[in-house]
């Protein structure tokens, strides 16, 4: 059961990653960024690395399959 819950989270936390990056490519396009656009991509960035961070953690807390 905790398996298949870890690997819920993961891919919840795949899928929140996705759109982080997403988002930051989007205000990436931008020929100028506002101030708050500007904070809001820095803020994006920590995000999308702390999702990252705790991907990897995950995976390797993981038992490998079979």
């Amino acid at each position: 059961m905790k398996q298949v819950v870890v690997e819920q989270y993961l891919t919840h936390l795949e899928a929140r990653h996705r759109d982080l990056a997403t988002a930051v490519a989007e205000l990436g396009r931008r020929a100028y960024l506002t101030p708050s656009e500007q904070r809001e991509v820095i803020d994006l960035k920590k995000e999308k690395l702390l999702t990252k961070d705790r991907i990897v953690a995950l995976r390797r807390s993981e038992p490998p399959p079979g």
